[in-house]
């Protein structure tokens, strides 16, 4: 028997590593029927809607907003994340949705399957929420090793509804890295937020709640745990206590953070704002959000600009990003330089591929300000805008759920310009795959040998599973 265990152990790695990687080699192609729905879909209006927007560029000022808008709900309070972790503003999140199911309001808590098996199991804050009798916490594809074949696809979308009236939908993670102005290692992001003048009447928020409820209510989504005999421990009673101690040393420290403030006056006129999004289910998809985002741009009339922290592109992929310079007279695009990315694989990847995705005819702009961008975010000439969750790899284009707001706006369009030109400045321009022009004052990074040595490992392996990133 003693000889069998290592046969054993690697009959069961293939299984587990071959199941989780072949439904994923042939990557789907967009369908006649995909298409036409996009041509038919409505993308700019003529007048200003009841749905008005404002960008949050601020990672502190977007945990205030969750904050003040979690502590404000009177009905229902919708959360969708890829990650959720318990630090300091996690924990801040997780005692407004504690407290808001305590005063009666309807929690909803949607996360994906790898934040539940690696943040979520056995942490007591997360069933302290859980044993909330208005709080219902799902897990989208929970992580099965026995079923490889569902593990790869996962929940990318990151989204805060609060009754009828207003929603947060970005790129931002629940924790440290995303939200609050805390010392420590963090990442740019975008989030815009969308609010209805009229209660239950802007069309993209009927659009976010009906894609929720499609993924909230089909089977890949499991109920978290609920076990009584844990939710009886004392750890799990102390973490409840701690959480409301959170909350009220918040409404003490922060006390502008729960005021009631004039949303119409924050915020910007829309003429229309619309939802796209990936299929839902957690296998091979179709790449609905690039296809529907690459047909935008190449109707431009003068310029596209484009965010994205990593981008991983196969034949296809490149060949529609030169089919927009060839129709466009200026794109651009910012992403991390090698020594900025904090992706391992995508700072491999661009450092393999820059030449190829050079040929395009695009311009580059490497962000090298010392803090790793994660900002996903478009404008295309003078009107259109948007921000969501989806990045230029192959990951986002056919594994995971993603999802963008599309925003008719002119003022919207330049708020987020100027928001965007900020980290274009401490950017690298691109000349050719060896030189750049580089800002008065700046000095590039340089790789660390650690991480030189991190990449040059993933290369071994990276041409062999790059259709997984």
């Amino acid at each position: 028997m003693k000889k069998m265990a290592p046969i054993i152990l690697i009959g069961l790695i293939i299984y587990i590593v071959t199941g989780a990687v072949l439904p994923f080699i042939r990557q789907p192609v967009i369908s006649e029927v995909t298409k036409e729905s996009i041509q038919k879909t409505k993308f700019e209006g003529e007048e200003a809607t009841a749905e008005r927007a404002y960008i949050l560029a601020d990672n502190g000022e977007a945990l205030e907003e969750r904050i003040r808008m979690i502590s404000q709900a009177k009905e229902r309070i919708i959360l969708s994340t890829f990650e959720f972790r318990s630090d300091e503003s996690g924990k801040a999140v997780l005692s407004a949705l504690l407290m808001a199911a305590e005063r009666g309001v309807r929690v909803q808590l949607l996360v994906d399957g790898t934040a539940e098996l690696t943040r979520m199991k056995g942490n007591e804050y997360f069933y302290a929420l859980s044993d909330m009798e208005n709080a219902e916490i799902r897990i989208y594809n929970p992580v099965l090793l026995l079923r490889p074949w569902s593990t790869m696809g996962r929940l990318h979308d990151k989204y805060l509804i609060a009754d009828d009236r207003l929603y947060i939908l970005g790129g931002r993670n629940t924790y440290d890295y995303f939200l609050g102005s805390q010392a420590g290692y963090k990442n740019f992001d975008w989030d815009v937020l969308v609010y209805n003048t009229e209660a239950g009447q802007g069309e993209s928020l009927k659009q976010l709640l009906s894609y929720f409820s499609d993924i909230w209510n089909q089977t890949e989504c499991k109920e978290f745990y609920n076990n009584r005999k844990i939710l009886n421990n004392n750890s799990v009673k102390q973490a409840a206590q701690e959480l409301k101690s959170i909350y009220k040393n918040m409404e003490k420290l922060h006390p502008d953070w729960f005021d009631i403030i004039d949303y119409y006056e924050k915020t910007e006129p829309v003429n229309h704002i619309q939802l796209i999004s990936n299929p839902t289910d957690c296998y091979a998809k179709e790449p609905v959000v690039f296809y529907t985002i690459t047909r935008l741009m190449k109707n431009a009339e003068e310029e596209v600009v484009f965010h994205t922290p990593y981008i991983i592109c196969n034949d296809w992929m490149l060949e529609e990003l030169a089919g927009i310079c060839r129709a466009v007279p200026k794109v651009t695009m910012l992403t991390n330089s090698v020594a900025n990315n904090g992706n391992p694989f995508g700072a491999m990847d661009y450092r393999s591929n820059k030449d190829k995705i050079l040929t395009t005819g695009i311009q580059i702009l490497e962000y090298d300000g010392g803090v790793s961008y994660h900002g996903k975010c478009f404008t295309i000439d003078q009107n259109l805008s948007a921000i969501g969750s989806f990045n230029w790899d192959m990951r986002s284009t056919y594994i995971d759920t993603e999802i963008m707001l599309i925003i008719d706006s002119e003022a919207i369009n330049k708020a987020l310009r100027e928001a965007m030109g900020v980290y274009e400045e401490k950017a690298l321009l691109v000349v050719n795959e060896e030189n750049y022009i580089i800002p008065a004052g700046m000095v590039p990074q340089t790789l660390s040998t650690k991480k030189e040595v991190r990449i040059k490992v993933l290369h071994m392996f990276g041409k062999l599973f790059r259709f997984l990133m």
